[in-house]
Formats: structure tokens, sequence, C-alpha cells
């Protein structure tokens, strides 16, 4: 076996027989924030957290189903196998992008990193773009002198109410998800900070919508008689893949042979595939099973995790 780190990413191959393909095996290493401590219960064959923080199964459940499908084939799989472990896919995919992805000698592979049923092969996923506005007014006595005060929230708060938050069609969503602003509240705030996002599958919608975000916030910063800084970034490129690509259909046989349906679904999440796809890679994330992803109720069930173990093994035999 041969290893390797990249950011922290971790990777490991078990070579298969000669001329057999390569499969990569992928999950990610980091969870969202933990606040309390991490023990694992089994209440009725779901494995929760004993307290009221996270259990961490996104994306922990997939890297135990990997590792014991390693076990399970040893040094003699029917075709080489590469698992990748990488970090900080919860920070915008942040351990993917610093990947060296032409260390992978993988053919196609599977990402285990979307917490809904087995069954569910996502076949599309989002383009997001982060948007951020500084506006920058005028402070003042908020009793004595208001008039003088040029309010950089107030600003930011007339930018918000131009825009619609949530779903706005079947592909795209934006949402505000901080803000921060101000001194006091007897001053008049001479700044506020907005941090935003717009995801779309349809890539170019994506980019019209943080495009009018920005539009919204310059336009009621001139109202304010504020000033306003704005930068757009794209923090991760979406893709959509033929129901005929490889990885898809040999999600779907596995699935097949273990008595699930295979469900093709999009997502407007993202996880570490957007960043395999478009640097070239044909990879397809799999529905692994774990539930309420990023909640303190987070949890994954024996059952699911045996489930997944199955059908990674179907992945593993199917592919030469």
């Amino acid at each position: 076996r041969e290893t390797g780190s990249n950011a922290g990413n971790l990777l490991a191959r078990v070579p298969g027989p000669h001329g057999s393909p390569t499969l990569l095996l992928c999950g990610h290493m980091d969870t969202v924030p933990v606040t309390t401590p991490v023990k694992v219960v089994n209440r009725d064959g779901r494995l929760e957290n004993e307290g009221e923080g996270i259990l961490g199964a996104d994306n922990k459940a997939a890297v135990a189903v990997i590792m014991e499908v390693l076990r399970r084939v040893g040094s003699s799989p029917p075709v080489g196998i590469e698992i990748l472990f990488t970090t900080c896919e919860e920070i915008s995919l942040a351990g993917a992008k610093a990947f060296d992805q032409s260390k992978l000698q993988s053919d196609f592979g599977f990402v285990f990193d979307h917490a809904t049923p087995i069954g569910e092969v996502i076949v599309a996923a989002p383009t997001l773009y982060r948007i951020q506005a500084d506006l920058h007014g005028h402070a003042a006595h908020a009793g004595m002198e208001p008039e003088k005060g040029r309010n950089a929230i107030a600003a930011a708060a007339a930018a918000l109410a131009r825009l619609r938050m949530g779903r706005l069609d079947d592909k795209t969503t934006t949402n505000v998800g901080r803000i921060s602003g101000g001194s006091a509240i007897n001053v008049v705030a001479e700044r506020c900070s907005v941090e935003l996002e717009a995801r779309s599958i349809d890539e170019p919608r994506a980019a019209e919508v943080a495009s009018g975000i920005v539009d919204a916030f310059t336009e009621a910063a001139s109202d304010g008689e504020c000033d306003v800084e704005t930068l757009i970034e794209e923090q991760f490129r979406g893709y959509q893949l033929a129901r005929t690509a490889p990885p898809v259909g040999l999600a779907a046989a596995a699935l097949d042979a273990r008595g699930i349906e295979p469900r093709f679904i999009n997502t407007g999440g993202a996880a570490d595939a957007n960043i395999f796809i478009n640097r070239g890679l044909q990879v397809v994330n799999v529905a692994n099973g774990t539930q309420y992803a990023h909640q303190a109720n987070e949890c994954v069930t024996v059952d699911a995790l045996e489930t997944m173990l199955d059908v990674v093994l179907e992945l593993v035999r199917l592919a030469p």
C-alpha cells in the first residue's frame, strides 16, 4: 500500500490484479463544529450522540464503511482500490480543492456523502457563489444628533428587503448567513458586514442571482448615503451527470444487486464530487443513509451502515 497526504488529506492504495480497473472510494474526515463531547450510544438500533451535540455521522459513517470494506477485501481485492479521506469538506470543500488529483490512478470513483436514504444517486449538484457586502456609513450620537449619521445596518436591511431568500426555483436557492455591525445601541451604526450565498444547478442562473444581490446592496447603500464594497467568490462549480456515466451505471447495478431501487436525484448540497468531476475524474455521490445532518439529533442506524457496506462491497465485486 502507498500512503500520502496533501493538506491533511489521506490517500491509500490497494493494487488489484494486473489489468483490472482502479476504483476510488472517498469520504471526508471533518464534521461541522462539535459543541459537546461525542459519546456514541445505540438506542434501538440508532447510533446517536448521548448528549445534545452532533454525532458526526456526516461523514464518519462513510469512513467507517470504507474502512470495513478494506478489512473485508484484504490485500487481494478483485479490482484496485484507492481510498481518499479528505479534510475541510465542510469548509467549501477546501480539502478536495487542495488535493493533488494527479496522485490518483482511479478510472472512476464514488463519494459517500449525502444524508438521504440509501438508493439515491446524485446526478446533479449546484454551483455556489459567496457574496460579501461591507457597508460604511457615518457614526453619530443616536439620541442627540442622529441626523448627522448614516446608518450602515439600516442600509444593509434595505438591501435584504429587496431580495428573495430561500428557494427561488427548483434549481436555485439563496441565503443570508451572517450579519454583523455597529458598536453600541446609542451610536448610529457606521459599519455593517453581510455574508450571503447563491447556488443553483444552473451555473449561469447562480451567477445571475449573485450579481442581483450585489446590485441590491449597491442601490441600497446609495439610497442610504453609505459606501459599499462587495466581493463575489465562486466556492465550487456544479455538475450534471448522464445516467450512462460509468460510476452512475455501476452504482445502479450495485443497488439493484442488493434489492434496492436506484433513485436518481438532484441536490442543493455539494460534496467533494463537485471538485473531482470538474477536474475531469468521473465520480458519483451516493446517499449513505445518515439522517439529520448538521443537527443535534443527527444519527445513523446500524441497518443503514450494514446496507451501505453491502452496497460498497457490490461496487467492488461488479467493477471488473
